[in-house]
This record gives C-alpha cells, sequence and structure tokens, in this order.
C-alpha cells in the first residue's frame, strides 16, 4: 500500500460525539490498514458506507497510544486515551461518505449511568457445543439464547437471529426474502437485560460466528472494570465490582490483551524440553487448544506425537492447508497440569495477526475462573470437569 506523506494528525482531547464538522480523508479502495498502538495491520479494516458509524475498537490499554488509519489517499492519526471516541468521514470515491469512529476498549465515563451494570448472579447451561448459553432480553420483549465469548468484544447476534426476529429496520422486502437485507440497519435496541443487569443503547452488531445454537455473544467489554466469575460447578455467572473473598485455593496470574485479545501464558513439557507461549482464552470454540502453526514452527515443537485426526482448512483465499491433531502429553497453566490434551496444530503456511494460541472451552472449562477485569489477572482453580473425557475423545 502506497502511503503519501502527509499525515493528518489529531489529538483527541474531549468526547467528541457532539461534534459536527467532523475530519475527513479521502479513498478509491474499501481495504483500510491500521496501525493500533505500533503494531501494523495491512488487512485491518474494511470501508462500510452503510454503517454510521462504522465503530474500530482500539486494542486494549490502560496507556494513552496512537491509532493510524491508512487509506490508499490518505491517513489519519488520532490519540486514544481510555474512555475516549473520535469520530471522522473518510470519502470513498468522492461520493460515499464513510462514517467511521475509532473507541477505546474502555467506555466512556457515564455520569448519569444510563448502564447499569451492577452485581448479579446468572445461572449458566454449559452447552454440547461447550458454550456458556445464558438468556439475555432486548426491548424487553425478544429472547435471545447468547453465550459469553471471553475473545469477543460488545454484543453480536448473528444475521439468522436478526431475520428470525425481525430486527432489520425499514427493510419489508429484505424480511420477506425479496432483497439483500443489510445488516448495518438494524431496529433501534434500545435495551438489552441479562439477568438483572441492563445495557440502555447497547453496542450491538451483526456476526456470521457464534457458538452453535446461539443466536449471538456476549463480549468480555460489556463488563470493564468488573470482576467476572464463572463457576461450573455450580453453573453460576456472577458478575462483582470487588474481587470476592476466598481465592486461596485458586492460583493467580496476569492476564494479557492483544487488542482485546485476553491471553495467559502456558508450557507444553515434551520429552524433557519446554515450549511456552501465549494463549487466547477463546472460550466461544468448543476445542481444547489450538496451535498457530508459525509458532509452532519457531518453537521447533515436535511433529512426532500422536496424531488422532486430520483435516484440511481453506482461507479467504482458496488456499487448502492440512491440520493435525495431535495428543500433546501435559500443559501447564498457572501451575496446574492437564495432561493428554488433543491439540490442533495448524499450517505454518497459515498467516495470522500474531503468533499467539488458543484454549477453547474444551480446556478452559475444567476450570473456575475469576477474570478480574479491574486489574487485569486471572485465577483458575480445577473443578468437576477437570478429569472429563475431551469432546470426541479429541
Amino acid at each position: 500500500m502506497k502511503y503519501l506523506p502527509l499525515l493528518i494528525t489529531l489529538i483527541l482531547t474531549q468526547s467528541l460525539f457532539a461534534q459536527t464538522n467532523l475530519p475527513i480523508i479521502k479513498a478509491t479502495s474499501k481495504k483500510v490498514a491500521i496501525n493500533d498502538g505500533g503494531v501494523l495491520d495491512k488487512n485491518a479494516w474494511s470501508l462500510s458506507p452503510g454503517a454510521r458509524p462504522d465503530v474500530y475498537t482500539a486494542g486494549r490499554t490502560r496507556k494513552t497510544k496512537w491509532v493510524t488509519f491508512y487509506t490508499d489517499l490518505d491517513s489519519i492519526r488520532v490519540k486514544v486515551k481510555p474512555g475516549t471516541r473520535f469520530n471522522f468521514v473518510i470519502l470513498l470515491n468522492g461520493k460515499d461518505s464513510c462514517y467511521t469512529q475509532i473507541a477505546s476498549s474502555f467506555p466512556p465515563e457515564d455520569p448519569l449511568k444510563r448502564n447499569r451494570v451492577i452485581n448479579d448472579t446468572i445461572p449458566f447451561e454449559l452447552t454440547a457445543a461447550n458454550a456458556i448459553h445464558v438468556k439475555g432480553v432486548i426491548n424487553n420483549t425478544d429472547t435471545l439464547n447468547m453465550h459469553f465469548d471471553i475473545s469477543s468484544f460488545d454484543f453480536h447476534i448473528t444475521k439468522e437471529a436478526i431475520l428470525k426476529k425481525k430486527l432489520l429496520a425499514n427493510q419489508p422486502d429484505a424480511l420477506a426474502g425479496k432483497a439483500e437485507p443489510n445488516y448495518n440497519k438494524l431496529t433501534k435496541i434500545f435495551k438489552l437485560q441479562i439477568g438483572n443487569m441492563i445495557w440502555n443503547d447497547p453496542p450491538v452488531s451483526a456476526t456470521n460466528l457464534a457458538a452453535e445454537g446461539m443466536d449471538g455473544r456476549i463480549g468480555w467489554t460489556v463488563f470493564n472494570d468488573k470482576i467476572i466469575e464463572l463457576d461450573y460447578d455450580k453453573s453460576l455467572m456472577i458478575i462483582h465490582s470487588q474481587l470476592p473473598k476466598g481465592l486461596k485455593s485458586y492460583t493467580k496470574a496476569k492476564l494479557g490483551f492483544t487488542r482485546f485479545d485476553p491471553y495467559i501464558n502456558a508450557t507444553f513439557e515434551i520429552a524433557g524440553k519446554q515450549y511456552t507461549g501465549g494463549f487466547i482464552m477463546d472460550n466461544g470454540s468448543a476445542e481444547a487448544v489450538i496451535l498457530n502453526g508459525e509458532w509452532a514452527a519457531k518453537q521447533n515443537f515436535p511433529t512426532n506425537l500422536k496424531v488422532i485426526k486430520t483435516a484440511s482448512i481453506r482461507d479467504a483465499d482458496g488456499g487448502k492447508y492440512e491440520t493435525k491433531t495431535v495428543i500433546a502429553p501435559v500443559l501447564k497453566l498457572n501451575g496446574l497440569t492437564l495432561t493428554n490434551i488433543p491439540t490442533i496444530v495448524l499450517s505454518s503456511k497459515i498467516k495470522v495477526e500474531n503468533t499467539l494460541n488458543f484454549f477453547g472451552n474444551g480446556a478452559l472449562k475444567r476450570f473456575n475462573m475469576v477474570l478480574d477485569l479491574k486489574n487485569d489477572f486471572i485465577y483458575l482453580k480445577p473443578n468437576k470437569l477437570f478429569g472429563v473425557k475431551y469432546k470426541g475423545d479429541s
């Protein structure tokens, strides 16, 4: 991508929602590169003229940082502080105004306390696909089956559920199956309730991805600066304002973030050698462990482990890659040990933004968990599921 030498630098010192004369940059391509706090992703963003605004949530950090958008013609640099949002327009081909917002992953201070995220205890069901299933109610009428996904953010509703619940705004032909739906234009969702917690005017987006059988997902960002306790023994999701007591039997570790994905470090022990890496906590996935192929290659991860399954996947460009599921004998996290873990090893030819691996809920469900999002720590303790058979014995 060709970057122009002229860089528009804008320093955000206050909320700009009320701003009428928004900054404008130009583009002839929908592809936008983003440098988020020093990490450049050349394929980070695709312009959506129909979204008003199209929100980019910056990577989670409690520090001030710069976020830069690069189009094929122009660029804009924004100083992002926790709790801030910045609005601007990308003019596509001289005619389509793409209203865009860069938002901190921390919500802005709300002096009116419009969103009453209070302490609450919410029953959940662990589905056959290892999803944490809770009930959500929108606009006091429609009930949705939602799953809590630690690696997601805000609220997402599947396109299938949007059509089923008739959540498209002013699109009767689309609802009748006579026209292509515009999922950027949803019915006004003025309230979402889960348990006793209420979000007014919540950020809701359409998605193609949710756990099997679910209408949507709930991300960790809606509980920013709260403590989330997941008790699989009692099937309870408990939201705290302060760290609960009785954590002496838990192990504690620092919680890291890459963009907005929380991760923890873990170590494989195989044939007297150790292989340590970061693992994004993706409890929206039914799998146990997924290894980034590039990380595995750099670590010289053993290639002679017992293979229990092979599969092929394709990327967006049609490339076909083989994956293997192997049995890893020992994996330690937070001082706790998992044994004989089915581990999917991706091809090293699959290129991703970073070389982090993944813990799915096939592994994470084995621990009662406390996520301290006020101080960014995680607490784990083995539960009644610790020794259960892995899904499909794989």
